[in-house]
């Protein structure tokens, strides 16, 4: 699966995903999905610690931090993860899940690359989610915050689609592998 991310998936001269294929690996679209970008940095990162292959761990290290750097064009000024750009078209919608993979995916990198730069945009990110999208009166957090700064009312905030588990995943990562808690 490693090599399959990284010599038909991972983009060599964007650092992006490619994320539509015909039967025949042609790549069909040109969307980038930056919290897919950065949730496959870190899950790619791992999975290469886990097999124990110093050098696969180092051609993954080199194509995660490509794929990090991708993922940064997608940083918003207000500190958050835009969820895509298709043919130029940006989709500013703050999506839960974007902005959790975020934390965790800049995290990873921050350690990785000894870069401050890197983790203080997982910080400014987790700032981001208390502040817009955790729901502190009812719980759980919203789907996501429009490119306007309104709260998504139209999707559930649990669903087919939406559940507990990447934002928990986060919070179990950021305890289990940076001691946050």
């Amino acid at each position: 699966m490693i090599f399959l991310f990284l010599d038909r998936i991972y983009s060599k001269s964007t650092g992006h995903l490619q994320l539509f294929f015909d039967e025949k690996w042609q790549v069909k679209g040109e969307a980038q999905s930056f919290g897919h970008d950065i949730e496959a940095a870190w899950l790619l990162l791992e999975a290469a610690e886990v097999l124990g292959d110093p050098e696969l761990f180092q051609k993954v290290k080199a194509v995660v931090i490509h794929i990090g750097r991708a993922a940064v064009e997608g940083v918003l000024p207000d500190d958050s993860l835009a969820y895509e750009r298709n043919n130029g078209h940006w989709d500013r919608e703050r999506h839960w899940w974007v902005q959790a993979e975020a934390v965790v995916g800049f995290s990873y990198l921050g350690r990785l690359l000894d870069d401050w730069s890197y983790t203080e945009k997982a910080e400014n990110i987790w700032s981001y989610i208390k502040s817009n999208l955790i729901d502190k009166e009812r719980g759980e957090w919203y789907w996501s915050r429009l490119e306007n700064g309104k709260v998504n009312h139209k999707e559930d905030k649990a669903g087919f689609w939406k559940c507990p588990y990447l934002n928990g995943r986060m919070c179990l990562e950021m305890i289990e592998n940076f001691g946050i808690k």
